[in-house]
């Protein structure tokens, strides 16, 4: 005998070989590449950034996730010879802001300074584009 049931935010279900010796009834639908709901991966059709997509682990959702956000749009839609130049900003506001979530956004290792280390030269190269150009 099958039957269901509800643990918190799950159902269980129970099935017995007879309910699986019937072929199933379910039929597929074809899925909608224009619905921005699906996974679609980073960038929907439309060009959009699909906020939902797994890669960004979250980052979008998180308490930081505006700063992240306002940083990762700017970057995509950057139109800047130096792409993101003109996001030095921005990506600042998300750094400060992790950096208030250490247990969230855990920073590199003594050992690994490296990777910050380009980070900072990175942005202080944008830096420099930008003066320079808002300079010219």
């Amino acid at each position: 005998m099958s039957y269901c049931r509800q643990e918190g935010k799950d159902r269980i279900i129970f099935a017995t070989r007879e309910d699986h010796e019937t072929p199933s009834s379910a039929e597929l639908v074809a899925d909608d590449p224009d619905d921005p709901y699906e996974e679609q991966g980073l960038i929907l059709p439309n060009g959009d950034i699909n906020w939902n997509c797994p890669c960004l682990g979250g980052m979008a959702s998180g308490p930081c996730g505006e700063q992240f956000k306002s940083a990762f749009s700017c970057f995509h839609y950057s139109t800047e010879e130096i792409k993101g130049s003109d996001c030095v900003d921005q990506f600042r506001a998300m750094q400060e802001c992790m950096q208030k979530y250490p247990d969230l956004y855990p920073q590199e290792d003594e050992n690994d300074e490296k990777p910050t280390k380009d980070l900072e030269a990175a942005s202080m190269e944008a830096s420099a584009a930008k003066e320079e150009k808002e300079s010219s």
